[in-house]
């Protein structure tokens, strides 16, 4: 029998998820598919009163969800520091329950984690942003814990990838992809 070693920490890959909420969350999946080391991205809703929540509900503002996307990513490939900056570049992070012509809280703004590692990263990019002049409105952005995820209907999953036609896809979810491409190319899956 052959001893084989067990792989040492640094060797084993593991994933990091975070959840984002940036506003209708088919705009922000547009985006995260194609950030290198993302390896997975679903399109959901978090932190509200229902369980198992439909999009019309959450749409409503009544059951107190957010429009979310679950990122899995390697941090081999990509650190969650990138992830957040590019997360605060697609979306305004200043304006309370609204992006765009999407108004409700089940737009707003926030970065949900359930591992505790992950904070002092969060809470020092917002840190950061508050005094570097970024934006000229303070960042109203909500960091919390992720109480509950709920991943939204089949037909909301790959919706610009399925839709790029639609006029809101053309519109909303086009520019901020573009926006990506040109500020974070090296971050681009081939």
């Amino acid at each position: 029998m052959q001893n084989t070693p067990f792989p040492t920490p640094s060797a084993v890959v593991s994933r990091q998820v975070i959840t984002l909420g940036g506003g209708c969350f088919w705009c922000t999946e547009a985006v995260f598919v194609k950030v290198r080391g993302v390896t997975d991205v679903e399109s959901g809703y978090c932190n509200g009163q229902a369980r198992n929540p439909t999009y019309e509900e959450v749409c409503s503002g009544e059951t107190g969800h957010v429009e979310v996307v679950r990122l899995e990513f390697d941090p081999a490939q990509i650190s969650l520091r990138q992830i957040l900056e590019v997360f605060f570049a697609i979306h305004d992070p200043t304006i309370l329950n609204q992006q765009g012509h999407d108004v409700g809280t089940q737009y707003r703004s926030g970065v949900y984690t359930s591992a505790p590692e992950q904070l002092p990263v969060i809470d020092t990019l917002l840190a950061e942003l508050a005094v570097n002049g970024t934006y000229r409105k303070p960042v109203v952005t909500e960091v919390l814990q992720l109480s509950n995820y709920w991943p939204a209907e089949i037909n909301h999953q790959d919706y610009f990838a399925n839709h790029p036609h639609h006029g809101y896809c053309q519109m909303v979810a086009a520019p901020k992809v573009e926006k990506f491409r040109k500020m974070f190319a090296n971050l681009a899956k081939n």
